[in-house]
């Protein structure tokens, strides 16, 4: 037990890991690499340039860089972004919008990329997709109880409150009774 304890005593503490630096020449390069393999956003690439210690004058003139050479478009990254979670990820235009600004988009090109993917009816036929494939996997309760955690879903999908609510009152519409009137 003793040599248990021994073995877990450290003699000496860990060292803090240095980060390394990187110039702007090195940043840009990285940047360059990084940003062929998939779309990026200037937001991305000024935090990875923060973190890797490029002095702020420079981050400018690298982020120009790449944007002149084609390398980072926040139009192109934005509607590859909405594109992506609404048809794959089944995200609703809140929780989008909200994931565009946290990549550091302009709401300009956010709007711009949302209003081109998101056209009113088929978001209707997409959270009713979804909210169907939803109450599939709902385990019993009252029809009261099934509305609520529908209703939690679709807004934790980024869906709006209204069609959420109603997309999921059709559906509950649809369930056998469950002699509960207070729906």
């Amino acid at each position: 037990m003793r040599e248990v304890l021994k073995m877990k005593q450290r003699t000496e503490p860990y060292a803090p890991r240095e980060r390394k630096t990187k110039t702007a020449g090195e940043a840009l390069s990285a940047l360059m690499r990084y940003a062929a393999r998939a779309e990026r956003s200037s937001g991305d690439a000024l935090r990875l340039m923060h973190r890797w210690g490029v002095p702020e004058p420079e981050r400018a003139a690298v982020l120009e860089r790449l944007v002149s050479a084609g390398f980072i478009d926040d139009a192109r990254f934005a509607a590859a972004y909405v594109r992506e979670k609404a048809a794959l990820a089944g995200w609703g235009v809140h929780k989008v919008r909200a994931g565009l600004r946290a990549k550091g988009i302009s709401a300009e090109a956010a709007e711009r990329a949302i209003a081109r993917e998101y056209a009113a009816e088929e978001m209707k036929g997409r959270l009713e997709e979804l909210l169907a494939r939803k109450l599939r996997s709902l385990s019993g309760g009252t029809k009261y109880e099934v509305k609520g955690k529908l209703v939690r879903f679709g807004l934790s999908r980024g869906y709006d409150y209204d069609a959420v609510l109603e997309a999921a009152s059709r559906l509950v519409a649809g369930l056998p009774s469950d002699g509960d009137d207070d729906e």
